[in-house]
């Protein structure tokens, strides 16, 4: 399997070099050159196998002969017995319809551990025969940094340095973070929000004279093989749905858009998707995007639900090109001078054949909490929460399942719960001492020649392998 990057301009890589580089030469995002497709009798194969025999079979047509089959399981089997439910990815049943696809039974709560454990083994399992240091650089607005830390601390040949928007994120998430003492792990905290620290990052990447001391590489979902690896919950929930006798729909709630561009992937693999419903919060680049064509970034503004408050949506590049993909460099550019851009006719009815999208306002995201906990019992995170107010108003047809993606714990959030349902929730043991243990990062400004110079002062120089 080949990839080639969105822009253009930079060389094909082979899975290894996409996982090791993160972002593309060229500022642009690695796609696979060409989607792997599977065919009915395949994904009805998929009925009954464990979590991680699934992701066995979804994951190895883009690994290529980067490493064999026994290898991947392997390291699959490591990455999902961490993780608290022996299903990995559990289904709950809301009502007669709507679903709930729990993705935050890792070790930080999150659904990042679904792929970011996996990623942090393959790290060291590409590393292992090269005398190369890898220099992780990440942004994160909650629940990236503390899923990429847990999977990355004490690693091997690997340093990590994330960037948080001090005082934007919550308590748990900054916790979950700021208290690992592994000494690869270096925590900043900008002055800025998370579209400043993600702008640092792809900064980084394209200043030369400084990504040519070290070998860079990201966690982020501007990494291919993060979401290659979230692709696998898409096919484990919807076979055990119906599918491929009979299609599902999933809600998710992003603003990077990541998440939802895997079930997208799923989708393009022959994976039957009836609708993939792109919720989100008042930060609203990506529902406007694409009911009206219009990505035009706005100002932040900060919300209940801290991981979408983001209005630069990365992997929104990723679906123009697998549309139009001519129309992406100028695109690009377009928005980097302008911070807004029209979508092409092209891409507007592509979108419109699969996607829905809601924004969804903070009265409507506290009613969806208290229908799912006095109605089932269920306690949503916001971001949870927010995924399925749009699910509920997105009227698809009585016989189409509607999963919403559960994307974090709530304890991870207890305020905003609180304020909503009334219930408290508590945090899982698994947690420990969380809030008794000394906190460890570093307050800078929002500007890229602070932060390279923090980082040339810790990190390891290239070697070549």
């Amino acid at each position: 399997m080949d990839y080639v990057s969105t822009r253009g301009a930079a060389p094909r890589l082979d899975f290894k070099g996409v996982t090791l580089a993160g972002l593309a030469s060229d500022g642009g995002l690695y796609m696979p050159a060409k989607w792997p497709r599977f065919t009915a009798d395949e994904i009805a194969a998929l009925a009954g196998l464990s979590y991680v025999e699934t992701a066995v079979r979804v994951m190895m047509p883009f690994i290529g002969d980067a490493m064999g089959e026994d290898e991947l399981r392997s390291l699959c089997t490591l990455a999902y017995g961490r993780f608290a439910h022996r299903a990995v990815t559990p289904l709950v049943q809301l009502d007669e319809q709507h679903w709930l696809l729990e993705l935050f039974h890792g070790p930080t709560l999150a659904f990042k551990d679904v792929a970011l454990q996996l990623l942090g083994l393959l790290f060291e399992r590409l590393l292992k025969d090269s005398d190369a240091h890898l220099t992780v650089i990440g942004a994160t607005s909650g629940d990236t940094g503390s899923a990429a830390i847990d999977a990355l601390a004490g690693r091997a040949k690997v340093d990590i340095f994330m960037l948080h928007p001090h005082g934007r994120v919550s308590d748990v998430q900054r916790r979950q973070m700021t208290t690992v003492k592994a000494p690869n792990v270096h925590n900043i905290a900008i002055e800025g929000n998370f579209d400043d620290a993600q702008a640092l990052v792809k900064a980084m990447f394209a200043d030369k004279a400084f990504a040519g001391r070290f070998t860079l590489s990201a966690v982020n979902s501007i990494n291919w093989a993060r979401l290659m690896a979230q692709i696998v919950y898409y096919f484990y929930a919807a076979v055990r749905l119906g599918a491929p006798e009979r299609p599902v729909a999933f809600s998710v709630p992003t603003g990077n858009f990541g998440d939802v561009f895997a079930g997208y992937a799923a989708a393009k693999m022959g994976l039957p998707v009836a609708r993939l419903i792109v919720a989100t919060n008042v930060n609203d680049i990506l529902h406007r995007a694409l009911s009206a064509g219009d990505y035009s970034a706005g100002e932040v503004t900060p919300t209940a639900a801290p991981s979408m408050d983001i209005q630069v949506s990365s992997n929104f590049e990723r679906l123009l090109f697998d549309l139009d993909p001519a129309a992406v460099p100028g695109q690009m550019t377009e928005f980097g001078r302008s911070r807004a851009m029209r979508l092409t006719g092209t891409q507007l009815s592509g979108t419109g054949a699969i996607f829905g999208s809601a924004r969804i306002d903070p009265e409507a995201m506290a009613l969806a909490m208290r229908w799912a906990c006095e109605g089932s019992g269920q306690v949503l995170d916001p971001h949870t929460a927010i995924g399925l107010a749009a699910a509920r108003g997105a009227e698809l047809p009585p016989g189409v399942p509607v999963v919403t993606l559960a994307t974090a714990h709530p304890g991870k959030f207890r305020d905003a719960v609180e304020r909503a349902t009334g219930v408290r929730p508590s945090l899982p043991s698994r947690v420990g001492s969380l809030f008794e243990r000394d906190e460890r990062y570093d307050v800078l400004p929002a500007q890229l020649n602070a932060i390279t110079n923090y980082i040339t002062e810790r990190a390891t120089p290239t070697r070549s392998g």
